[in-house]
């Protein structure tokens, strides 16, 4: 997981000494801090910040400048920190429910990179739902590594991909006729329109022509 420099570190505790308590731009700063303990609270108060431009009153002209120079982390770990924490908000409420029950046994909390490989599966069509569960399970049961979940989910796509010889050839002889008829229709209508073969030669072309298509 991405982490806070020490001297980025350092510098957030002399800035949360000169800031108001319970203001968003000092929650922001402890939520980095406190980020390798828990992203979901820096990705929920990144989302308010950007969301309502919190960012513009205390000087910077971007977000992207703000998180950088102030929070210390890039502009790519930032958005992909607030599309977790959004998806989790979005498709996945009940762990943040159970994350903020305290009767609730604590449980380990999955990394933002994993929760985002799990957004981009959610967004992919041509992935069912028992394999969506499946990566579900990966990510917030068994707690795997971003990369483990971002291979489970290569290797789903990739199977999607893989075709059965049998279907290929079939695929390939459907083509291959439809070419056929298409040819032997446009030169059947060609010799009809010039007079260029007798009608029972056109007839017979005809007929061909109707087997082709029966067998397609």
């Amino acid at each position: 997981m991405t982490t806070i420099k020490t001297k980025t570190l350092e510098r957030i505790e002399q800035q949360l000494d000169t800031m108001d308590d319970g203001s968003l731009r000092r929650h922001c700063l402890q939520c980095a801090r406190d980020f390798k303990t828990s992203w979901i609270e820096l990705g929920r108060a990144l989302y308010a910040v950007s969301k309502n431009k919190a960012y513009r009153d205390w000087g910077f002209n971007t977000f992207e400048g703000y998180a950088a120079k102030e929070v210390g982390i890039r502009r790519q770990t930032a958005l992909k920190l607030i599309r977790s924490y959004m998806f989790l908000e979005k498709e996945e409420s009940w762990y943040l429910e159970q994350k903020e029950d305290p009767e609730r046994p604590a449980r380990q909390e999955p990394g933002f990179e994993a929760v985002d490989v799990l957004r981009q599966a959610k967004n992919k069509k041509e992935i069912s739902k028992p394999e969506y569960d499946k990566l579900r399970t990966a990510v917030f049961d068994d707690g795997k590594d971003h990369r483990e979940v971002k291979k489970d989910l290569t290797q789903i796509i990739r199977s999607r991909e893989e075709v059965d010889p049998e279907e290929e050839r079939e695929k390939r002889r459907a083509t291959v006729i439809k070419r056929f008829v298409s040819n032997l229709r446009s030169a059947k209508m060609e010799m009809e329109t010039l007079k260029l073969v007798p009608n029972n030669l056109l007839k017979e072309a005809e007929a061909l022509i109707s087997k082709f298509e029966e067998v397609l």
